[in-house]
């Protein structure tokens, strides 16, 4: 399970060192892919499999299975760790998600995530008061709550 936060630059290569705690686990390939509001996700091929078959399941007749599938899948690049532990981003992922120099790299369960400082931090401001209130809704169902 992926979890905590590194703060990493990206180079003028679009290279950035992925965190030593990750790389066993990542192994010696992993995709990159676009992920939601302006990061990338990184999975292991594993998890990555695991996404596919389940995308695979999504009606192609709905357009939102469509769109999404459009989306998530043509963004995805397969990478590999050189031996400094970094991974070359594809310029258009580093494009997506404004990677320009100061990066954040979160682990969130099953994958990863890499954020432009700036915007994590927004990110966090916007929505940091409103976790208790997520946290209720996401769990009270799951504890018995009400």
């Amino acid at each position: 399970m992926f979890m905590g936060e590194y703060h990493h630059t990206i180079d003028e290569k679009g290279r950035i060192i992925v965190p030593a705690k990750f790389r066993g686990e990542l192994k010696e390939q992993f995709v990159v892919t676009r992920g939601l509001e302006s990061c990338l996700f990184v999975y292991s091929m594993e998890e990555w499999n695991n996404i596919v078959k389940k995308l695979n399941t999504l009606p192609f007749t709905k357009k939102d299975a469509r769109n999404f599938s459009r989306f998530f899948l043509s963004g995805a690049t397969i990478v590999e760790l050189d031996k400094q532990g970094r991974i070359n981003i594809a310029s258009t992922l580093t494009s997506y998600a404004g990677l320009e120099k100061d990066c954040i790299i979160i682990g969130v369960g099953e994958r990863l995530e890499i954020w432009n400082e700036k915007t994590w931090n927004e990110f966090l401001d916007t929505n940091i008061e409103d976790m208790s209130m997520i946290a209720e809704n996401l769990f009270s169902q799951d504890l018995g709550g009400e």
